[in-house]
């Protein structure tokens, strides 16, 4: 008998959302010339130095990489786009 520990211990996607999961990885590679597995460790970075701050909603982040006019607006870059939804700001100290 095999179990699943994604359904004990988390919200268990359908395949629709694990097969758009997929094809935003792969788009993103294909866009920024990086990894899905890159991006994956850059957003568990993200997450870690954010933690310390915040409380984040670490199911609902979205992180993509994406294509944007350079400030010269003279060639296109790669650019980093997060949304994070934060439950609550951790004391600061004040």
């Amino acid at each position: 008998m095999l179990l699943d520990l994604s359904k004990l211990f988390g919200k268990s996607k359908n395949s629709k959302d694990l097969a758009k999961e997929r094809l935003k990885l792969v788009l993103i590679h294909d866009r920024a010339n990086v990894s899905p597995q890159f991006l994956e460790m850059v957003k568990g970075e993200i997450i870690k130095v954010i933690s310390n701050y915040m409380d984040v909603d670490e199911d609902s982040l979205d992180i993509q990489m994406t294509r944007t006019k350079s400030e010269d607006g003279d060639s296109v870059v790669p650019a980093l786009v997060a949304n994070i939804p934060i439950r609550s700001v951790k004391n600061s100290g004040k």
